[in-house]
């Protein structure tokens, strides 16, 4: 069986007289590593029927691109760069750069378009570290989003200018050695 929701915007439904403002989530960890708690969360949410979107700006293998997004369910949508690997390194060839620069200026144009209430973006600290998206403009992003929408960055070692503009920061660690 299928379910059919429609899903109004946060403050339409919730019908109050002010906005809600949207959170900046960070999730960090020493290592890198997959944030499983964190995409069960977006998972959660967009099962509830609010509009999400998963960006993962280093996750390759897959050549899917942003233009070929996966709708994991009728309210997440899933974007990987448009890449034939996983990036580990700074260094990319042209192609690979222009893929990354597409996807990033795509996520900011959607944001804008106030399409999704949740954005996810994953790996955003080692896109900023490896020198892929410049953190000035990753701070102007997260300045000029719509107030409602809530963002979740996940990455090892977050500027800590990032760090300071979050309204919640969470760093996962390993509390026991096996």
């Amino acid at each position: 069986m299928v379910a059919q929701l429609e899903t109004p915007s946060i403050n339409s439904r919730l019908n109050l007289p002010y906005s809600v403002a949207g959170l900046v989530q960070v999730f960090t960890s020493p290592n890198r590593n997959f944030f499983t708690s964190v995409m069960a969360q977006a998972l959660r949410i967009a099962g509830q029927g609010t509009p999400v979107l998963i960006v993962q700006f280093l996750k390759g293998g897959i050549r899917q691109g942003y233009d070929k997004p996966i709708c994991m369910s009728q309210n997440l949508d899933w974007l990987r760069c448009d890449l034939p690997r996983c990036v580990d390194t700074p260094h990319l060839e042209e192609a690979e750069d222009q893929a990354l620069q597409d996807l990033w200026q795509y996520t900011k144009q959607v944001v804008a378009e106030e399409k999704y209430s949740l954005i996810l973006l994953d790996e955003l600290s080692l896109a900023i570290n490896f020198g892929f998206i410049p953190e000035t403009e990753v701070l102007e992003f997260i300045d000029k989003r719509p107030p409602q929408i809530d963002m979740i960055f996940t990455g090892s070692e977050m500027p800590s200018s990032i760090l300071d503009v979050a309204d919640q920061i969470t760093e996962i660690r390993r509390s026991h050695q096996p």
